[in-house]
């Protein structure tokens, strides 16, 4: 495993057999399939559990058959997002690899490199790493939309182990050795709709935003296109009458929204809206610009809908997309920079009887998500809506005695000639999961560095792939010799 383009062009052709295989959040039975079939062709002793998570055994290297299991554990699942206007069916097209000198990047939508890259790199190691203890690989499903890999894993593929490798991380040079919990909460509401009434029709788009993971970029101050539509709706009904026939916005409840869309019937002319919409742009500019300069209003004329919804639903929307807070709710005490608590407002679907509204809180203090699940109890009471409390995911707190966090930071030192940034992040990781199961298990998580994660711009930086291979190869060495 010496040469630079041997593990990179091998950790690629492992991916490129993943993003053949369409994989979004809940739909993960084909992929599942390929790994049980790939990986037992591949010699190991394979379990597919039936939540569709992979298991994958690998006996130690002769003379280290003492040596403690390691695991190298990865999501087989995948947030499937693509530019507007990109021909994308996310349950049949593959991801189309796009490969630079410099990033892998895929054609008009998110690549999967979450977290396909962690787990070809998992594939790649087990099938030609050498002069290791035992080993496993587990591969969960549904990481993203809700951890139900994670959570309904047996614990008995857990409670042998000493050391876990999650292969989920963004940065090559980073250690993460805590996560933030989170907690799925849903707002649905019936519609009533009625016949149109005023004369000019407008669909209304919000456009170039930034969006990214509602995790590791939500401290960043980008602005979310869904209060940014809802707010301009309330600047319109300011100077005239307004009825709404559409709403939707976002992709992922874990993205925060860089485009929505609505649809009115009302009075205003093509003047008069845009007037408001040019006074919400520069309100949007002075809170956003700095970070998030590219957004747009996009106003064109609609073909009037025969119906709107009732007055009173179309308030009662829009009083819930202004009250949920979306954002930094609360920055750490005690690691400075940290966002300890956060929310995004990720999506809205609307169709002729429904819309549900999905709103994901995070916090690095599991009370804190119980407040939300609370709030949003009283939220839903106050706007006519149902709040539905979903899956709470546990945060995972550091062990600040780790050996493998140690073993890991003095390896990458002196194969990179520099320090590894050790942190705990304001994401969800499934190692709060395993820890629950096991809490003697000692977990660190990683990865290569990839940018702009669920979103169409997502890319892997190439030069990253063989520093962490080795990285993992040479901690399973020195696991052996323990």
């Amino acid at each position: 495993m010496e040469q630079n383009n041997e593990i990179l062009d091998g950790v690629l052709d492992e991916f490129a057999k993943l993003a053949a295989i369409p994989r979004k959040s809940g739909h993960e039975q084909a992929v599942s399939d390929f790994l049980k079939k790939y990986l037992t062709e591949a010699g190991f002793s394979v379990v597919q559990d039936e939540k569709n998570n992979i298991i994958a055994d690998k006996p130690a290297s002769k003379g280290f058959e003492k040596a403690p299991l390691t695991i190298l554990q990865g999501h087989m699942d995948m947030v499937c997002v693509a530019e507007k206007g990109y021909a994308y069916d996310p349950l049949k097209d593959p991801i189309k690899l796009v490969r630079g000198e410099k990033y892998l990047e895929a054609e008009g939508t998110s690549l999967g490199a979450d977290d396909g890259i962690g787990v070809a790199e998992a594939m790649y190691i087990m099938k030609n790493a050498k002069d290791h203890g035992p080993l496993r690989m587990i591969v969960t499903v549904d990481e993203e939309q809700g951890m139900t890999g994670a959570i309904h894993l047996g614990a008995e593929h857990l409670q042998d182990a000493s050391f876990l490798i999650n292969c989920d991380s963004e940065n090559y040079d980073e250690l993460t050795v805590g996560s933030a919990g989170s907690i799925n909460l849903d707002f649905s509401r019936e519609l009533t709709r009625e016949a149109a009434m005023q004369a000019n029709s407008w669909k209304i788009e919000v456009k170039g935003l930034l969006g990214g993971h509602s995790g590791e970029r939500i401290g960043d101050g980008r602005g979310n296109a869904i209060r940014t539509l809802a707010l301009a709706l309330l600047a319109l009904q300011a100077k005239g009458t307004v009825e709404l026939a559409d709403f939707q916005g976002g992709k992922a409840r874990n993205a925060i929204p860089d485009d929505a869309t609505a649809v009115i019937v009302t009075n205003l002319d093509e003047q008069a809206v845009n007037e408001v919409l040019a006074a919400e742009k520069a309100r949007f500019m002075q809170n956003y610009g700095a970070v998030d300069p590219g957004m747009e209003f996009v106003l064109t004329a609609a073909d009037k809908p025969a119906e709107v919804l009732k007055a009173g639903d179309a308030q009662r929307l829009l009083r819930l997309l202004t009250i949920l807070h979306t954002g930094v709710y609360a920055m750490s005490t005690v690691i400075p920079g940290l966002v300890e608590t956060s929310a995004n407002l990720g999506v809205v679907a609307m169709d002729e009887n429904s819309v549900n509204v999905q709103f994901f809180p995070r916090s690095a203090i599991d009370g804190k998500n119980d407040e939300f699940a609370l709030m949003a109890q009283e939220y839903a009471a106050l706007t006519g809506f149902t709040a539905h409390i979903g899956t709470k995911s546990p945060g995972w707190k550091e062990n600040k005695d780790s050996k493998l966090a140690k073993i890991m930071t003095e390896t990458f030192k002196a194969q990179n000639g520099k320090d590894m940034k050790v942190e705990t992040i304001h994401a969800g990781l499934e190692c709060g999961w395993h820890f629950l199961k096991n809490p003697q298990l000692d977990m660190v998580s990683i990865g290569v560095t990839t940018i702009d994660i669920h979103s169409p711009k997502e890319r892997l930086l190439l030069e990253t792939v063989k520093p962490q291979v080795d990285l993992i190869v040479e901690t399973l060495h020195k696991i052996a010799k323990l």
